[in-house]
Order: C-alpha cells, then sequence, then structure tokens
C-alpha cells in the first residue's frame, strides 16, 4: 500500500463534502456521520504514527546516531 499524508487529507476533504450534502436524507446523514466518525478515528492513529516518527528523527537529528538503534521506526520505510 502506499498511500500518503496526501491522501489521507483526501479522504478527510471528500468525508467533509459528503457530511455537507444538502440533499441527504436524515438516515442518510446518521449514516455519513457514523462514518466520518470512523474515519477521523483511523486518521488521528495515522496521524500519531507520523508524530512519532517525527519526533523520533529529531531525536536522532538532535543526538545523532547514538539513539539510533533504540528507534528502530525511523528506518527507510520507502520501499
Amino acid at each position: 500500500m502506499k498511500n500518503k499524508l496526501t491522501d489521507l487529507n483526501n479522504h478527510l476533504f471528500m468525508q467533509l463534502e459528503r457530511l455537507s450534502d444538502e440533499e441527504l436524507g436524515p438516515e442518510q446523514i446518521e449514516t455519513e456521520v457514523k462514518r466520518a466518525d470512523a474515519i477521523v478515528a483511523v486518521a488521528d492513529q495515522i496521524a500519531r504514527g507520523f508524530d512519532l516518527r517525527l519526533r523520533a528523527a529529531k531525536i536522532v537529528a538532535d543526538h545523532g546516531d547514538r539513539f539510533k538503534s533504540h528507534l528502530g521506526m525511523i528506518e527507510d520505510q520507502s520501499s
């Protein structure tokens, strides 16, 4: 899977557009609200994961490779 933060951002905006659709009935609105809650919960976990990796990279940037062996999550994820 090659998802990027821009993809996540696009999903969030698409959900916002669905929520603002004025033609939705009460049941459809309820369904979209539940879907939005689920999307936000997943998006929050993804953002937390990226934040953790960013903080780990900052530790390496600030303190050199001294702690890198303890920060396995900052290994090259490009492949």
